[in-house]
Formats: structure tokens, sequence, C-alpha cells
């Protein structure tokens, strides 16, 4: 056997080239598909499996079902209560993961090669058969509620819910996927027994897998580990558009530092100009120190420590998003400058230098992230989501190469959209600009 140092090690010399060439498609009897990359060096396999609709499923008055029944997929399924199900778990040396958002159910399983079949079995039980017990609820009930609760004194967490409030009103995108505090109290049983049936189903599923086991073992494997799930869930939600006007929402809160977050209409993650627009958010937010609002927002200026922005394609919606915290004194400050760069990008476009130090950092970061079985899984689960074939991984670099400075210009006029440029900002800001709105 390799040590995992050497498989790790490879990976990084030989790239997504190999990943690439070892992405094997797999159609099970059942009729579900599956990527596998197949590395039988060491003697585990990542498992990663998404059910498409999250928790935007959930039923009306029901905020936050998803999210509370997900939590308690592990505390205790079929004979197991939540101790014996985690004693099972480890005494195999297994590794389960599940976590709910928005668009998605995730669930991540690691296990050793000798104990696959114990493993899957013990996972199935969480999938099929959630016990939702009593006690397990009301531990499981008591901790997300401490979360939500933590949120309201967060101000990051206000920035967003309040963000996602103003962009997607009645949309499930408008209100926050943990619930509130008098949704999630009132959630019954019954309520979990019925959000599992909406969201784990069959017609909605994405797997991919990567390390020791054979496409042959796989097919058997998901055949068995989802075959009794119900063949359909919920319809997902209707898309929504996104329409923003520029100006500050002000959110008070007696905090020293103001956080802002802002952003626009984004673009989807099919549309023909999205690399364009990646390396271009590369250049003006997304690219670490090297980034336009680094540069102005804070080596310039010193009003931050740090500011960012990213492109955000929803399932049903898409947004350009950026955030800053800067003393209240000087968030307005902040605020005018990344207005100013917005602006600057979507009339000037980028240089050839920047263009060239964007294409150097993307194209060589890609390669790192292909590091081990679990990111490898993970990547193929995503790309299948996002409607990517398997050689996507080869050609990725290429797309990124082939963007030039001209693309770049007539993106970014389409793209930044400085007069829906809307900013929320949360905190006590001095010498802001216009008047909150």
């Amino acid at each position: 056997m390799k040590p995992v140092f050497a498989f790790v090690a490879s990976l990084f010399l030989a790239g997504p080239a190999l990943a690439a060439a070892d992405i094997q498609t797999v159609e099970t009897p059942m009729g579900f598909t599956a990527w596998l990359v197949e590395e039988p060096s060491i003697p585990f396999t990542s498992l990663e499996i998404r059910f498409e609709g999250g928790t935007s499923l959930d039923a009306p008055g029901k905020r936050g079902a998803t999210n509370l029944m997900v939590g308690l997929l592990e505390e205790g399924a079929g004979e197991y209560d939540a101790r014996g199900f985690a004693e099972a778990r480890d005494a195999l040396a297994a590794s389960f993961r599940y976590d709910s958002g928005p668009d998605t159910v995730s669930v991540s399983a690691k296990f050793l090669t000798e104990n696959r079949d114990e493993a899957v079995a013990l996972l199935r039980e969480s999938l099929i058969d959630p016990r939702f017990g009593e006690d397990a609820v009301e531990r499981v009930r008591a901790q997300v509620l401490s979360g939500i609760r933590s949120d309201l004194k967060d101000p990051d967490a206000i920035a967003n819910a309040e963000f996602d409030r103003l962009v997607f009103g009645d949309h499930p995108y408008g209100s926050q996927p943990e619930g509130t505090v008098e949704s999630v109290t009132a959630l019954t049983r019954d309520d979990l027994v019925a959000a599992h049936r909406a969201a784990l189903a069959r017609d909605r599923v994405y797997i991919a897998a990567a390390g020791d086991i054979s496409p042959e073992q796989l097919s058997a494997l998901i055949d068995r580990l989802l075959g009794d799930l119900p063949a359909t869930g919920a319809p997902l939600p209707e898309d929504v558009d996104v329409a923003t006007t520029a100006g500050t929402t002000v959110v008070p809160f007696d905090t020293p530092q103001s956080v802002a977050l802002f952003g626009h209409e984004g673009l989807k993650r099919d549309d023909p100009d999205f690399f364009a627009a990646y390396v271009m958010n590369t250049i003006l937010g997304g690219g670490g120190f090297e980034a336009r609002l680094m540069t102005e927002v804070r080596e310039k200026r010193g009003l931050t420590y740090g500011v960012y922005s990213y492109l955000l394609p929803m399932d049903h919606a898409e947004l350009y998003l950026g955030r800053v915290a800067s003393a209240n004194d000087r968030i307005g400050e902040a605020i005018s400058v990344i207005r100013d760069e917005w602006a600057r990008m979507a009339s000037e476009g980028v240089s050839d230098a920047e263009l060239a130090q964007a294409k150097t950092y993307l194209t060589g970061a890609y390669p790192l992230r292909f590091d081990g079985n679990g990111p490898i899984a993970r990547i193929l689960v995503g790309m299948q989501m996002d409607g990517l074939t398997p050689d996507y991984v080869t050609t990725r670099n290429d797309h990124i190469e082939a963007v030039t400075a001209e693309d770049i210009a007539r993106v970014a006029a389409r793209l930044l959209q400085p007069d829906a440029l809307r900013f929320v900002v949360v905190g006590q800001p001095e010498g802001l600009e216009d008047a909150p709105g």
C-alpha cells in the first residue's frame, strides 16, 4: 500500500489531467448515475451524495424543518439510538457528514474497504430509516435554537439575512434556512418525517465517489444504499428575478465596527460569459491581496482588514456579492471606494498585466484542488450539479486562458451595475453618502 503522502503528492504532480482521464460514469440497474475516480492504492473510499432542493423545500409555515431533519439523520436510525449509531460508526472507522443549504442536502461518507459493506449498511439506515426520537429531536432542536439566537447577535448573519429579505422577499431564499425561534420551536416529529420525504428522493440525487472501489462495486453499493428512498420528492421552487437599486440599507447594531454586504444580480453558471466574469472578479475582488478592492480599500487607505467579492450562481437565482468590515467612522469611505472601483471596472475593464496575473493564479491553483479522495469526490458531484461534463477538468484552464481583455470589458459593462449596487450595513455607520433606504 502506498503511503497517503505519496498518493497526495501524485495528485499535485499530475493535476486534473489524471483525474479527468480516470473519471468513469457508472449507471446502476436502478437508474442512478454516478461519477467515479478509481484509486485502489489506498484502501478507503470517499462518497459524496447531493439531493437537489435543500432547505428551499420547507413546507409553508415549517421554516427550518429540513435543516433540523438533516441534523437528526445521525441521531439514531433503525435499531440504533443516537449513542448506538455513533458507536457503530466509530467501530467501523467510518465518517459520515450531513449538511443542508438552500439548494441541496449533502451527505459525505468515508469508509475503509474492509468495512465497506457494514459502513454502507449503517449509512443506509440513517438515510432510509432515521428514528427522529423525542430525546434526539429536543437535543438537536436546542442546538439549532442556540445557533439562531447567536445569529441574532452576529453582524455578518444579520447582514446576510437582511440582504436576502430585501432581494428575495417571499421566495424561500428570502428567509434563513435554519428558520426562526418560533418556527423551529413549533416543529413536530410529523413535520420532520414530511421534510425527510420531501428532500431525500431518487429523482433529485447526484453521486460521486473516489477511492478503492470498482464501477461494479459502486453500482451495487448505490442501489443498495438509495434504492428504497421515495421515487419523487417535493416540487422545486420557482426561479426568482433579482432586482436591486443603488443605495444603502442600515440595520442599527451596537458595535464599534460595521459590516457591509453588497451586491446585485449575477450570472448563471452556464452563461457563455461566465469564465470572463470569473476572471474579471478575480481581478476586482476575488484574488486576495492582489485584487483591486484589497489594494484600494486596505493597502492604500487602511480602511479594512479584508474586502472581497464573488459570483454566486444558485439554482433559482444569481447574485454578485461582496463583503467588507470597517470602523463605524470609516465604513462610509470604504463603501465609496468600492462603488468607485465597481464603476471603474465597468467602464475601463482590465489591463493586460492584470489579466496575465489573474490567469497565472487561476490556472496554477486549480490542480491543487485535487488533493485527495474527498476533494475529488466533492468536485465531481459539484460538476454534475453544474451540468458540466467529465472533460471539464482538462478544459477548464483552457477556458481561463482563452479570456481576453476585450471579453472582460464587454462582460464588465454588462454585469457590473453601479446603479443597482445595494449595500446592507450592520452597525453604527457614520458618513454614508446616501440616506438609509
